[in-house]
């Protein structure tokens, strides 16, 4: 995973089969779907991959238990099936976890019951566990710092957790590995077209050097998520609105909060809202709202209200209260939600299932959908590359490829941090002892080496101090301070590995610095 390499073989095709505008999860998973059955495949990506919605999720690889409620059992059947997908292709990044709903209400806890019940017969033999009832003092137990005032017991149930980001860039591996070509920091700019107005590629522009590429190609496909629209409006002006952004944020704490490996599930706040408390990386996430945004954004901001009502949810459950200043890191996150034909629509009632758009030029623009779906998306939307653009048929391959890195690991295994790198974990040592000073620690508090840092500069296209500690280490989202401590550090080794001056190092401070205040509460 070469950005030269990749930069090289863009620059010697003179036809694609299949072009895609757009590296998040949607994108990638096309780009794989669409190598694996031969095609030539090129993804372009303006930032870094998984940059936007891809690595601001709930870590959750899930059938969507708040669904139920909907009855959008098709969906949820769906994405049952891809959990299961995603544990088999990935088994190290992706784990079976297990979530505890405190039941302080006997009626409550019947109906919540009855549902995981329901939900468990869905999953099938894909089941990750059945869901049972426990006594108030095993519910204390699974979540020591559980609210104990009026709790009756609880209801246990399991789903799936990832590394979200770090699943990005493993797909990225794994279609580059079947022959696409995949690039970051490379934006489309314009659609191309030909005389009777079909669509025939795109021009590009790189970000780091502002040349421009011209990508000729049968088959156009935007997978940008919140900013579909943009690109919609690139083909034409008259395209209509087909998006609407709705924010998700998260706070992150210690897991002081909630010393378990339990996750904890509170399925109805007081506005009607899911809310997960769920261990990740020796953290406490907790999540998520649900806002209507007017405008995408590149870096989405938590609005007071969203901190207040997790904040007070949490304090509402949890005997040790998490207070605005142990906030270690807050993000925020835009969910690209298909809009609905009725006006005045609740996002948490707008439907998760991805849609396909086919425009009169031929461009198709894939819209909703949640990642545990990113496979079957893919699947999808190749499937209608090939219908309507002519493509010879093959059928899709991805239920059975294995992502790069994928082995079984085994829950004590994953308390060592280098576990998400799976197979490569032997190259990384050996990285290590054939340069003795990458073994230092990056931060004091933290397990991760100079030595991850330039395998990521290597081995994983990051180009910035950004793309290193939020999507590489995942530290900004962890603890932004700490974050913020490592930046020169990391800025020292990107400059030396990628042969860059004073002045570039300085700038990529400064720039990291800026996007880090964002996850830091005042």
């Amino acid at each position: 995973m070469n950005r030269e390499e990749q930069l090289s073989k863009l620059k010697q095709t003179p036809e694609w089969d299949v072009i895609i505008i757009g590296g998040g999860a949607s994108g990638l998973g096309i780009a794989l779907d669409s190598a694996s059955r031969g095609y030539k495949t090129v993804l372009v990506e303006a930032i870094d991959f998984a940059k936007g919605t891809s690595s601001r999720s709930t870590k959750l690889a899930h059938g969507g238990i708040r669904y139920l409620e909907q009855l959008d059992i098709a969906l949820i059947r769906e994405a049952l099936k891809e959990r299961e997908l995603m544990l088999k292709n990935a088994g190290h990044l992706v784990k079976s976890q297990s979530f505890v709903i405190p039941v302080y209400n006997r009626l409550n806890g019947y109906y919540f019951s009855t549902g995981l019940k329901i939900y468990d017969l869905l999953a099938g033999s894909t089941s990750f566990g059945s869901s049972q009832s426990i006594s108030k003092e095993k519910t204390i137990e699974l979540l020591p710092t559980i609210a104990q005032e009026g709790l009756q017991g609880g209801i246990i149930y399991h789903d799936g957790q990832f590394d979200d980001a770090l699943f990005a860039i493993n797909l990225a591996r794994t279609a580059i590995e079947k022959g696409a070509c995949l690039l970051n920091y490379v934006k489309a700019v314009q659609i191309l077209k030909t005389k009777d107005n079909q669509i025939s590629g795109i021009i590009t522009e790189d970000q780091e050097t502002e040349e421009k590429y011209t990508l000729k190609g049968k088959a156009v496909i935007n997978a940008t998520g919140v900013f579909t629209n943009a690109i919609m409006s690139l083909d034409s002006s008259k395209n209509k609105k087909f998006v609407i952004p709705s924010q998700g944020i998260h706070l992150v704490f210690d897991k002081s909060f909630l010393p378990s490996e339990n996750a904890l599930l509170i399925p109805k706040t007081r506005d009607g809202r899911v809310l997960f408390m769920v261990p990740w990386h020796d953290k406490l996430i907790v999540g998520t709202t649900d806002t209507p945004v007017d405008e995408p954004s590149l870096e989405p901001k938590p609005l007071e209200t969203e901190i207040n009502f997790i904040l007070e949810t949490a304090q509402n459950f949890l005997t040790k209260k998490p207070q605005r200043s142990d906030v270690l890191s807050v993000f925020a996150g835009l969910r690209p939600l298909a809009l609905p034909k009725k006006e005045g629509k609740n996002p948490k009632e707008i439907s998760r299932n991805h849609q396909i758009i086919v425009s009169d030029s031929g461009l198709i623009s894939v819209i909703g959908g949640k990642w545990t779906t990113y496979r079957k998306i893919a699947e999808d939307v190749v499937d209608k590359v090939i219908e309507i653009h002519d493509l010879p048929k093959a059928e899709c391959k991805t239920r059975n490829i294995a992502i790069h890195g994928h082995t079984t690991v085994t829950e004590s295994e994953r308390k060592n941090h280098l576990s998400v790198y799976g197979t490569d974990t032997p190259e990384l040592l050996k990285l290590q002892e054939n340069e003795p000073a990458l073994k230092e620690k990056l931060h004091h508090n933290y397990p991760y080496t100079l030595s991850e840092v330039v395998w990521a500069i290597r081995n994983e296209m990051a180009r910035t101090v950004e793309d290193i500690l939020a999507r590489r280490l995942r530290l900004l989202f962890l603890d932004a301070r700490a974050a913020i401590e490592c930046s020169e550090k990391v800025a020292s080794l990107l400059s030396r590995e990628l042969n860059k001056g004073t002045d570039w190092k300085q700038k990529q401070i400064a720039d990291f610095k800026k996007v880090a205040q964002g996850y830091l509460l005042d």
